[in-house]
Protein backbone atom coordinates (compact mmCIF):
# COMPACT_ATOMS: atom_id res chain seq x y z
CA UNK A 1 0.00 0.00 0.00
CA UNK A 2 1.31 3.44 -0.89
CA UNK A 3 -0.14 6.87 -0.32
CA UNK A 4 0.16 10.12 -2.14
CA UNK A 5 1.20 12.77 0.36
CA UNK A 6 -1.45 15.40 0.84
CA UNK A 7 -1.74 18.67 2.72
CA UNK A 8 -5.06 18.51 4.53
CA UNK A 9 -6.74 21.48 6.06
CA UNK A 10 -6.93 21.11 9.80
CA UNK A 11 -10.36 20.97 11.47
CA UNK A 12 -9.26 23.73 13.85
CA UNK A 13 -6.27 25.95 14.49
CA UNK A 14 -3.41 24.46 16.44
CA UNK A 15 -0.71 25.77 18.73
CA UNK A 16 2.36 25.86 16.54
CA UNK A 17 5.18 25.90 19.08
CA UNK A 18 7.69 24.03 16.98
CA UNK A 19 7.73 25.24 13.36
CA UNK A 20 10.02 28.17 14.14
CA UNK A 21 12.61 25.80 15.59
CA UNK A 22 11.87 22.57 13.74
CA UNK A 23 15.48 22.05 12.62
CA UNK A 24 16.60 22.58 16.23
CA UNK A 25 13.94 20.12 17.36
CA UNK A 26 15.09 17.53 14.84
CA UNK A 27 18.74 17.86 15.85
CA UNK A 28 18.33 17.48 19.61
CA UNK A 29 15.22 15.50 20.46
CA UNK A 30 16.07 12.07 21.95
CA UNK A 31 15.33 8.85 20.11
CA UNK A 32 12.77 6.35 21.35
CA UNK A 33 14.03 2.89 22.38
CA UNK A 34 13.91 0.05 19.89
CA UNK A 35 12.39 -2.21 22.56
CA UNK A 36 9.26 -0.04 22.51
CA UNK A 37 8.64 -0.65 18.82
CA UNK A 38 9.38 -4.36 19.07
CA UNK A 39 6.79 -4.56 21.84
CA UNK A 40 4.15 -2.69 19.82
CA UNK A 41 4.76 -4.72 16.67
CA UNK A 42 4.61 -7.91 18.71
CA UNK A 43 1.18 -6.95 20.08
CA UNK A 44 -0.25 -6.43 16.57
CA UNK A 45 -1.90 -9.31 14.72
CA UNK A 46 -0.27 -8.09 11.53
CA UNK A 47 2.22 -5.36 10.72
CA UNK A 48 0.96 -3.89 7.48
CA UNK A 49 0.04 -0.28 8.25
CA UNK A 50 0.83 2.06 11.13
CA UNK A 51 -0.32 5.66 11.54
CA UNK A 52 1.99 7.94 13.53
CA UNK A 53 -0.14 10.94 14.51
CA UNK A 54 1.64 14.12 15.57
CA UNK A 55 4.82 12.76 14.05
CA UNK A 56 6.86 15.96 14.37
CA UNK A 57 10.04 15.30 12.41
CA UNK A 58 9.23 11.60 12.11
CA UNK A 59 11.25 10.14 14.99
CA UNK A 60 8.71 7.47 15.86
CA UNK A 61 7.71 6.95 12.22
CA UNK A 62 11.26 6.04 11.27
CA UNK A 63 11.36 3.34 13.94
CA UNK A 64 7.93 2.05 12.94
CA UNK A 65 9.12 1.76 9.35
CA UNK A 66 11.49 -1.01 10.45
CA UNK A 67 8.56 -3.14 11.62
CA UNK A 68 5.62 -2.22 9.36
CA UNK A 69 5.16 -2.51 5.60
CA UNK A 70 3.85 1.06 5.45
CA UNK A 71 3.75 4.01 7.80
CA UNK A 72 1.49 7.03 7.40
CA UNK A 73 2.86 9.95 9.43
CA UNK A 74 0.97 13.18 9.99
CA UNK A 75 1.68 16.47 11.71
CA UNK A 76 -0.13 19.81 11.75
CA UNK A 77 3.15 21.66 11.10
CA UNK A 78 4.26 21.71 7.47
CA UNK A 79 7.70 22.86 8.62
CA UNK A 80 8.10 19.82 10.85
CA UNK A 81 7.08 17.56 7.97
CA UNK A 82 9.60 19.32 5.71
CA UNK A 83 12.35 18.43 8.21
CA UNK A 84 11.29 14.78 8.52
CA UNK A 85 13.68 12.08 7.31
CA UNK A 86 12.27 10.37 4.20
CA UNK A 87 12.05 6.60 3.91
CA UNK A 88 10.56 4.55 1.06
CA UNK A 89 7.76 3.10 3.17
CA UNK A 90 6.82 6.31 5.03
CA UNK A 91 4.27 8.74 3.63
CA UNK A 92 4.25 12.13 5.35
CA UNK A 93 1.22 14.42 5.27
CA UNK A 94 0.20 17.66 6.92
CA UNK A 95 -2.85 17.01 9.06
CA UNK A 96 -3.79 17.16 12.70
CA UNK A 97 -6.07 14.71 14.54
CA UNK A 98 -7.51 13.17 11.40
CA UNK A 99 -6.19 11.18 8.46
CA UNK A 100 -8.68 11.42 5.57
CA UNK A 101 -6.39 9.41 3.29
CA UNK A 102 -6.72 6.32 5.50
CA UNK A 103 -9.54 3.92 4.77
CA UNK A 104 -11.92 2.61 7.39
CA UNK A 105 -10.58 -0.40 9.31
CA UNK A 106 -7.21 -0.27 7.53
CA UNK A 107 -4.69 0.45 10.31
CA UNK A 108 -2.99 -2.06 12.60
CA UNK A 109 -1.35 0.41 14.96
CA UNK A 110 -1.71 4.09 15.84
CA UNK A 111 1.08 5.81 17.76
CA UNK A 112 1.18 9.27 19.32
CA UNK A 113 4.59 10.20 20.70
CA UNK A 114 4.64 13.23 23.04
CA UNK A 115 1.82 14.90 21.08
CA UNK A 116 -1.56 13.83 22.49
CA UNK A 117 -1.75 16.97 24.63
CA UNK A 118 -2.10 19.07 21.47
CA UNK A 119 -5.01 17.06 20.03
CA UNK A 120 -8.73 17.52 20.21
CA UNK A 121 -9.05 14.07 21.75
CA UNK A 122 -12.75 13.69 20.94
CA UNK A 123 -11.98 14.16 17.23
CA UNK A 124 -8.86 12.02 17.37
CA UNK A 125 -10.43 9.11 19.22
CA UNK A 126 -13.32 9.04 16.75
CA UNK A 127 -10.80 8.89 13.90
CA UNK A 128 -8.90 6.13 15.66
CA UNK A 129 -12.10 4.10 15.98
CA UNK A 130 -12.73 4.64 12.27
CA UNK A 131 -9.36 3.59 10.90
CA UNK A 132 -8.21 0.87 13.31
CA UNK A 133 -8.84 -2.73 12.36
CA UNK A 134 -10.57 -5.05 14.77
CA UNK A 135 -8.15 -5.72 17.65
CA UNK A 136 -6.02 -2.84 16.37
CA UNK A 137 -3.70 -1.15 18.84
CA UNK A 138 -3.34 2.48 19.89
CA UNK A 139 -0.33 3.60 21.92
CA UNK A 140 0.17 7.12 23.30
CA UNK A 141 3.27 7.99 25.30
CA UNK A 142 4.91 10.99 26.87
CA UNK A 143 7.98 11.83 28.90
CA UNK A 144 8.75 14.51 31.45
CA UNK A 145 12.11 16.02 32.37
CA UNK A 146 15.37 14.24 31.69
CA UNK A 147 17.44 13.17 34.67
CA UNK A 148 21.24 13.29 34.93
CA UNK A 149 22.37 13.77 38.53
CA UNK A 150 21.11 15.61 41.60
CA UNK A 151 23.05 18.85 41.01
CA UNK A 152 22.15 19.22 37.34
CA UNK A 153 18.58 18.03 37.92
CA UNK A 154 18.12 20.75 40.56
CA UNK A 155 19.16 23.45 38.08
CA UNK A 156 16.95 21.99 35.34
CA UNK A 157 13.98 21.87 37.72
CA UNK A 158 14.58 25.52 38.67
CA UNK A 159 14.78 26.55 35.00
CA UNK A 160 11.67 24.51 34.15
CA UNK A 161 9.53 25.88 37.00
CA UNK A 162 10.92 29.26 38.02
CA UNK A 163 12.13 30.66 34.69
CA UNK A 164 9.67 28.99 32.32
CA UNK A 165 6.74 28.19 34.61
CA UNK A 166 4.21 30.66 33.21
CA UNK A 167 5.39 30.15 29.63
CA UNK A 168 4.34 26.51 29.45
CA UNK A 169 1.03 25.97 27.69
CA UNK A 170 -1.75 24.58 29.93
CA UNK A 171 -1.54 21.35 27.94
CA UNK A 172 1.85 20.67 29.53
CA UNK A 173 -0.01 19.52 32.63
CA UNK A 174 -1.26 16.52 30.65
CA UNK A 175 2.34 15.47 30.06
CA UNK A 176 3.22 15.93 33.72
CA UNK A 177 0.43 13.52 34.67
CA UNK A 178 1.39 10.97 32.00
CA UNK A 179 -1.94 11.48 30.19
CA UNK A 180 -3.69 9.80 33.15
CA UNK A 181 -6.20 12.64 33.44
CA UNK A 182 -7.31 12.17 29.83
CA UNK A 183 -10.14 9.88 28.79
CA UNK A 184 -8.97 6.78 26.94
CA UNK A 185 -11.98 4.98 25.41
CA UNK A 186 -10.18 1.79 24.46
CA UNK A 187 -9.68 -1.55 26.15
CA UNK A 188 -6.57 -0.56 28.05
CA UNK A 189 -3.73 -2.98 28.63
CA UNK A 190 -0.59 -2.88 30.73
CA UNK A 191 2.72 -2.25 29.05
CA UNK A 192 6.34 -2.76 30.10
CA UNK A 193 8.40 0.11 31.48
CA UNK A 194 10.46 1.87 28.83
CA UNK A 195 13.21 4.44 29.13
CA UNK A 196 15.00 6.67 26.68
CA UNK A 197 18.70 6.97 27.28
CA UNK A 198 21.39 9.14 25.73
CA UNK A 199 24.95 10.30 26.28
CA UNK A 200 25.33 14.06 26.20
CA UNK A 201 27.95 16.72 26.48
CA UNK A 202 26.99 20.17 27.74
CA UNK A 203 26.14 21.45 24.28
CA UNK A 204 23.66 18.62 23.79
CA UNK A 205 21.80 19.60 26.95
CA UNK A 206 21.68 23.26 25.91
CA UNK A 207 20.35 22.13 22.53
CA UNK A 208 17.46 20.17 24.01
CA UNK A 209 16.52 23.05 26.29
CA UNK A 210 16.38 25.31 23.25
CA UNK A 211 13.83 22.99 21.62
CA UNK A 212 11.31 23.29 24.48
CA UNK A 213 8.00 24.91 23.55
CA UNK A 214 8.12 27.13 26.65
CA UNK A 215 11.44 28.54 25.47
CA UNK A 216 9.82 29.44 22.16
CA UNK A 217 6.95 31.08 24.05
CA UNK A 218 9.39 32.98 26.27
CA UNK A 219 11.32 34.32 23.26
CA UNK A 220 8.12 35.51 21.60
CA UNK A 221 6.91 37.36 24.69
CA UNK A 222 10.13 38.63 26.21
CA UNK A 223 12.34 39.07 23.14
CA UNK A 224 15.40 37.24 24.42
CA UNK A 225 16.64 33.68 24.96
CA UNK A 226 16.17 32.34 28.50
CA UNK A 227 18.59 29.49 27.84
CA UNK A 228 21.44 31.93 27.17
CA UNK A 229 20.53 33.85 30.31
CA UNK A 230 20.92 30.68 32.39
CA UNK A 231 23.92 29.13 30.65
CA UNK A 232 26.43 30.07 33.35
CA UNK A 233 24.40 28.45 36.13
CA UNK A 234 23.87 25.33 34.07
CA UNK A 235 27.55 25.21 33.15
CA UNK A 236 28.56 25.43 36.82
CA UNK A 237 26.30 22.47 37.61
CA UNK A 238 27.61 20.45 34.68
CA UNK A 239 31.32 20.99 35.27
CA UNK A 240 33.71 20.30 32.40
CA UNK A 241 31.61 21.12 29.32
CA UNK A 242 33.39 18.47 27.27
CA UNK A 243 32.59 15.72 29.76
CA UNK A 244 29.79 13.42 28.64
CA UNK A 245 27.05 12.29 30.99
CA UNK A 246 24.34 9.65 30.89
CA UNK A 247 20.80 11.02 30.48
CA UNK A 248 17.52 9.19 31.13
CA UNK A 249 13.80 9.79 30.56
CA UNK A 250 11.04 7.45 31.73
CA UNK A 251 8.17 7.02 29.28
CA UNK A 252 4.56 7.12 30.46
CA UNK A 253 2.33 5.01 28.21
CA UNK A 254 -1.32 4.35 27.60
CA UNK A 255 -2.01 1.41 25.30
CA UNK A 256 -5.36 -0.04 24.26
CA UNK A 257 -7.29 -1.97 21.62
CA UNK A 258 -10.49 -1.52 19.67
CA UNK A 259 -12.89 -4.44 19.31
Amino acid sequence: MRFKAKFHKNPKSFKDNFSSQSAHYAAYRPGYPEKLFRFLAGECRECKLAWDAGTGNGQAAQKLALHFEDVYATDASSTQIFNAVPKPNITYAVSNEQAPALKRRSVNLITVAQALQWFDTEVFYAEAERVLKKHGLIACWSYKLFRINSEIDREIDRFYSDTLGRYWDPERRLVETGYRTLSFPFREMRSPRFEMKATWNFESMIGILGSWSAVANFKKREGYDPVSENTDRLKAAWGNVDQTREVCWTLSMRVGRVF
